[in-house]
């Protein structure tokens, strides 16, 4: 069994979807393994991760507009506003996101979907330094 772990910095810059799949894919290089798991951790309350669509661009901003109707920025009743009208909107983003992803490693390489990629959802209006960790294990 062999095991692998990167961080990896993501800089957003700012609200939106970031597709990290290929930064993601060479850590699952780097790691060896043909046959396995790979787990995407996001070490943040404010941004998330997600495998959404990755060749129409408007399935991305179909979810994103969702999500900001979901959870919309200034809400009255958010009292956690330290950060501004985006802190607490951003949280409960994350909240019904995912902070992991995990996805099998077949043939040396990431078992995505032939539409699927993973993308960092950063939720703040501002661009932020993202850290994930990404962790491979297999044969």
């Amino acid at each position: 069994m062999k095991v692998h772990q990167e961080t990896l910095e993501i800089a957003s810059p700012g609200r939106g979807l970031i597709d990290v799949s290929d930064r993601v894919r060479r850590v699952v290089g780097a790691a060896g393994v043909g046959t396995g798991l790979c787990v995407v951790y996001c070490r943040h309350t404010s941004c998330s991760l997600v495998i959404q669509e990755n060749a129409d661009p408007s399935a991305r901003r179909d979810l994103e507009a969702w999500l900001e109707r979901l959870a919309p920025d200034g809400d009255p009743h958010h009292t956690h506003t330290a950060e501004g009208p985006d802190d607490m909107p951003s949280h409960l983003r994350a909240a019904v996101t995912s902070t992991s992803e995990t996805v099998p490693v077949v043939d040396g390489d990431l078992a995505l979907g032939t539409w699927q990629g993973i993308f960092l959802a950063e939720h703040r209006v501002r661009p932020h330094r993202r850290t994930l960790v990404v962790h491979v294990s297999g044969v």
